[in-house]
């Protein structure tokens, strides 16, 4: 199978290459190739005489002057990383990785350091067999700009973000070009992209095809591993491969970096540790059992540096990006409580853990960076349920902060007494493009700064019909929202991403809601406060 390079200035793969690719025995289904026996495989291709890259290259955690470059192999192989300020590779640095195995199926990460601070670099990958180097196959080729230097004249920052991928059983629809939110975002040039979680669907299996109320026909792509809910290790691999069968995601993923956090999707809907599951769909009903293999396969599929100082495998971490930013990203799952509905006065729960509410303070009171963003997977004051219980931060309760709001009361309290200025909250998971602003002067808990919260989404996944209703104690206001009147598919539109651009020279950061096709549905410009 041929080998596709991808270079920023363009998109070398055809809207039908990924079909095309596909292995020997593709069902056809309703017209469009199904590709089963080419994504359900564990290379994911057909084994030639050289190892090969199966799902293109990623780039992320981009920071200080290093970054973490991602692929996959369709055997056992050592991974090379070459990078180079130059896209023709005259002063490229060759960097041997890892041999992947099928114990990570065969996936591999190279930390890339010493790179040029703000700089574009360019990065292939390939991979030799480790018994003999010059069986090496094709390289895939991509691109990314380096963190800025903390101390050289700043530049404008441009990022986007968003959430919820694949979701409620709408996957790649080839006919339809494949997920092309993503070209969308990669159009507009961000130095990185945040995904908010939900980055796979392990509990939304596929349909070939789903026919819609109004009679029109959704076709995706269907593999082995997404056509049931995911279980096994293998099947939460699966999903993560499923989404890197699209064209615009492998292109993105390229030359965009990443910055990743997980939900509750990457392992099932609404999860807690220590539940016990009634879902006649599972086998395993244990979800600490399903969470420890989403979390493998989550590290083993995205570009992150999962080793920390005080515990490994934290997903909740802190990118520096030079002096204009500081991204904080949150993990509101693996350390929450169990959804109940109950209204605690004392902290005794919580959605983030006593080490990550520490570490956060501490963080957002040391950081030097003029933003500050809190990259949350869930909204802070949208009244999230799951049945009966709370599922979110926000319980329903307008009164003072109660159950898993004492967590976030006690971060922003520090923040004002701490006189950190210029904090945005960044998230995804309801579903639409929202934006909040909470003020003390609403709220029933007053220790505390204003603030703005944004909210885009989804990516490929249905649209939530109306905006949730928000939680009195923090003071929101709902100042912009987009939504459909009725639950839609992405055949509607209704799919969103948040761009942020900070502008050097003031130092003024600027929102903008976006849907799939690039309008821009709602902005707004923040001036930045001196401390």
């Amino acid at each position: 199978m041929p080998t596709h390079e991808y270079l920023s200035s363009s998109r070398l793969l055809g809207r039908r290459s990924l079909l095309a690719a596909g292995a020997a025995g593709a069902a056809v289904v309703g017209g469009l190739t199904a590709s089963r026996a080419y994504a359900s495989s564990s290379s994911g291709l057909v084994l030639s005489g050289r190892p090969e890259v199966s799902h293109g290259v990623q780039v992320g955690d981009v920071v200080g002057r290093s970054a973490v470059v991602w692929a996959r192999a369709d055997r056992t192989a050592q991974m090379v990383v070459e990078v180079a300020r130059d896209p023709r590779f005259h002063d490229a640095r060759r960097v041997r990785g890892p041999v992947v195995t099928p114990d990570s199926d065969f996936t591999g990460h190279v930390r890339i350091n010493g790179l040029a601070a703000g700089e574009l670099h360019w990065y292939r990958v390939s991979f030799q067999d480790p018994a003999d180097a010059r069986r090496t196959g094709a390289a895939v080729t991509g691109s990314f700009r380096a963190a800025p230097d903390q101390h050289r004249p700043r530049r404008d920052i441009r990022f986007v973000w968003s959430g919820d991928m694949v979701g409620q059983g709408w996957g790649i629809n080839p006919g339809l070009g494949g997920i092309e939110i993503f070209e969308t975002m990669r159009q507009a040039k961000p130095d990185f992209f945040l995904h908010s979680g939900d980055t796979i669907y392990a509990d939304g299996p596929l349909k070939e095809t789903v026919t819609l109320p109004d009679g029109r026909v959704w076709h995706n792509l269907v593999t082995e591993e997404k056509s049931k809910v995911a279980e096994t290790l293998a099947e939460y691999r699966g999903n993560f491969r499923y989404n890197l069968l699209d064209e615009n995601v492998r292109a993105f993923a390229a030359e965009v970096p990443g910055i990743y956090q997980w939900d509750d999707h990457e392992v099932r809907n609404n999860w807690y540790p220590g539940q016990i599951l009634t879902d006649d769909r599972y086998t395993e009903k244990r979800v600490d059992v399903l969470a420890a293999r989403a979390r493998q396969s989550f590290f083993e599929y995205l570009p992150i540096d999962n080793q920390s100082a005080d515990e490994a495998g934290r997903i909740y971490r802190r990118i520096s990006y030079g002096p204009l930013l500081d991204v904080f990203v949150l993990d509101m799952r693996t350390y929450r409580d169990a959804n109940s509905p109950e209204l605690n006065t004392e902290p005794n729960g919580g959605i983030l853990g006593r080490r990550q509410t520490e570490w956060l303070k501490r963080g957002l009171a040391g950081s030097k960076a003029l933003w500050k963003v809190v990259a949350a997977d869930m909204p802070i004051g949208l009244v999230v349920p799951d049945g009966a219980n709370i599922e979110g931060v926000a319980n329903n309760d307008p009164g003072a902060p109660k159950g898993r709001e004492l967590e976030i009361a006690e971060v922003l309290r520090h923040l004002q007494r701490h006189a950190v200025r210029n904090t945005v909250w960044v998230t995804a998971d309801v579903h639409y493009a929202a934006a909040h602003h909470y003020d003390p002067s609403r709220a029933v808990f007053q220790d505390f700064d204003p603030f703005w919260e944004f909210v885009a989404g989804p990516l490929n996944a249905g649209t939530t019909t109306r905006p949730y209703k928000l939680d009195a104690t923090f003071g929101p206001e709902l100042v912009y929202a987009k939504n459909p009147s009725a639950l839609v598919s992405p055949l509607d539109g209704y799919q969103f991403f948040g761009q942020v651009d900070i502008d050097a020279a003031s130092g003024a950061l600027t929102v903008a809601l976006r849907d799939a096709p690039g309008a821009t549905l709602w902005s707004t410009r923040l001036e930045a406060q001196r401390s």
